[in-house]
């Protein structure tokens, strides 16, 4: 699966109107995926029984938009058309997708950083992806938070054809929990456009991006952060959501030094 070399170094605290080109190493293809079994999607659980205290959003809530999926991970497996991560990411050899990391209860789901003891003690963790749910254009939302620093905790669309880029991440910590970052990658090299901002990962937050032909809109909290309209820098192809986290000890700062989790409270998909 996704995995890049990432060169957090890149990740500048970049807080300007003005939205910056910069480089970034190349992704690797997907690894292995372990299939997952089926569960329910109660989409109108009220608020007070959410673990993140927010229900998913109004079948209305993006104008325009036809609410296609929405999933509260209420059963204690992954529901039908998700999928684990397994293996080394390419071009990231410290780390490991570990199916076992991935954990559905309490109506969460839980991508759990640790020392495996089945891999000798090296650090592990979990991703997943909506592989069974390709899209091409149409808004994605996670509600997600961290539970301790360390791993590198993406929600991002990657393209179907395991071609990349493209790539969109519409919400990155690279292990910073007090900061996220944004970004699209396009075009062959590598070529990029991202922002930076001060966030308190460790608070429940819903993260959305709207992808059409003509532009990427990044949200946060239902609040604008970044838009991107440049043609050449907006994927054409179909893409599915994925969610993960990731070490990168030895080649970046995203390496823990204590057990981590990465918590997916809910997920929407709308399409155009």
């Amino acid at each position: 699966m996704p995995r890049r070399t990432l060169l957090v170094i890149s990740l500048m605290l970049v807080l300007a109107a003005t939205l910056p080109l910069t480089a970034r190493a190349a992704a690797a293809p997907r690894v292995g995926l372990q299939k997952s079994r089926p569960a329910a999607c109660w989409p109108s659980i009220p608020s007070s029984k959410e673990p993140s205290g927010l229900s998913p959003l109004a079948a209305g809530a993006a104008p325009r938009y036809t609410l296609t999926y929405c999933n509260d991970f209420t059963g204690t497996s992954l529901p039908s058309g998700w999928d684990k991560f397994s293996g080394v990411p390419k071009g990231d050899p410290s780390g490991y997708f570990e199916p076992s990391h991935v954990i559905v209860r309490n109506g969460i789901v839980q991508l759990q950083t640790y020392r495996d003891p089945s891999r000798h003690h090296a650090w592990a963790t979990g991703g997943i992806c909506h592989c069974g749910a390709p899209h091409t254009y149409g808004a994605f939302f996670v509600r997600s938070k961290a539970v301790g620093a360390g791993p590198d905790d993406v929600e991002l669309l990657w393209p179907v054809a395991h071609v990349w880029p493209p790539e969109i991440d519409f919400n990155e910590s690279a292990a910073f929990p007090l900061r996220t970052t944004w970004t699209v990658h396009f075009a062959p090299g590598d070529q990029t456009v991202w922002h930076t901002a001060m966030v308190n990962l460790w608070q429940w937050h819903t993260w959305g991006v709207y992808w059409t032909p003509k532009s990427l809109t990044f949200t946060v909290d239902g609040f604008v952060w970044g838009r991107v309209t440049s043609s050449h820098a907006i994927p054409k192809g179909p893409m599915t959501l994925d969610i993960q986290s990731q070490t990168y000890c030895g080649i970046a700062p995203a390496c823990p030094t204590a057990p981590a989790s990465f918590e997916v409270d809910w997920v929407e998909e709308f399409t155009r």
